[in-house]
């Protein structure tokens, strides 16, 4: 199996303007978010990303990411129908291939050399199948994210068969249909943004979308879990870093992240420390 294209989506409406934001990146950079997560894909070895937008954003998110939008199908989602919806506008995009898939809110911070993205494509690769990343969270932080149900496989200590995906689960449901042997007690496996699919997901999606109540939208974790059903999909658990920028503080979360982990990583650290020291900044807690 070779993943050659991606899909990036950025029409949600709460997060639309969140990939347009600048940071500095590892390099001390000025980057949008969106522009670091063209990097991102590209650094997987893929050069065709399709971007799904909110209708008439197209030349907004073109202008941040400069020289880059040679590599970019910008794709726009017409009707507001959720999540999974903005993956299935996609469809005629990606084809019949397997395709990566970053959502445009989050940014990813690898422990090591190799980008998040890239791991997640290589492992996909050789197993040939869909592989979605996730990490273990605490239950209290359940109601943020979909949530798998499974087992680890065999011989591997951070993959995992999928069996169940629940999406913003109760405690009661978590523990009934998400437990996973070997996670710490009160922990559970939640999405980490970032997936390699098969086409079957549009399969799945239209079918849904074609049942569809009025005024209900089409959920993605609910067409994962039909998937888990037709063929082998896989949880590969990070232990890499990943930011929402669209909670309280996640951008600057992010932007501290990416300069703790890049080539002014001291000069941050020592201007941090002098921030935290300051009388001034006493000042204001009082």
């Amino acid at each position: 199996m070779k993943i050659n294209k991606a899909i990036i989506t950025c029409a949600g409406p709460s997060q639309r303007k969140l990939p347009l934001q600048t940071l500095i990146d590892r390099d001390g950079n000025d980057k949008s978010v969106l522009e670091i997560l063209v990097e991102e894909v590209l650094s997987a070895g893929i050069d065709k990303i399709g971007c799904v937008v909110f209708p008439g954003d197209e030349n907004s998110y073109r202008d941040v990411v400069g020289d880059y939008s040679r590599h970019i199908k910008f794709i726009e989602q017409d009707k507001a129908l959720g999540y999974g919806h903005a993956i299935l506008t996609a469809a005629n995009f990606v084809g019949d291939e397997p395709f990566l898939h970053l959502v445009g809110d989050h940014l990813y911070v690898s422990r090591n050399e190799d980008g998040c993205a890239g791991q997640l494509v290589k492992l996909a690769e050789k197993e040939g199948c869909s592989i979605s990343a996730v990490s273990a969270i605490r239950e209290s932080s359940m109601p943020n994210y979909g949530v798998i149900g499974g087992k680890r496989i065999k011989g591997s200590k951070d993959l995992y068969k999928i069996e169940n995906v629940v999406e913003k689960p109760t405690p009661t449901e978590a523990e009934q249909k998400l437990f996973v042997p070997g996670l710490r007690s009160g922990h559970y496996l939640c999405f980490f943004g970032m997936h390699v699919l098969t086409p079957a997901i549009f399969e799945i999606l239209e079918k849904k979308l074609s049942n569809l109540a009025p005024g209900r939208k089409l959920n993605l974790s609910d067409a994962l879990n039909e998937l888990s059903r037709h063929e082998q999909y896989l949880a590969l658990e990070k232990h890499d870093l990943r930011y929402d920028v669209g909670t309280k503080y996640g951008l600057l979360k992010a932007q501290i992240a990416l300069a703790l982990s890049g080539n002014d990583r001291d000069q941050v650290l020592s201007e941090l420390l002098e921030l935290f020291t300051s009388r001034e900044l006493g000042a204001y807690s009082k």
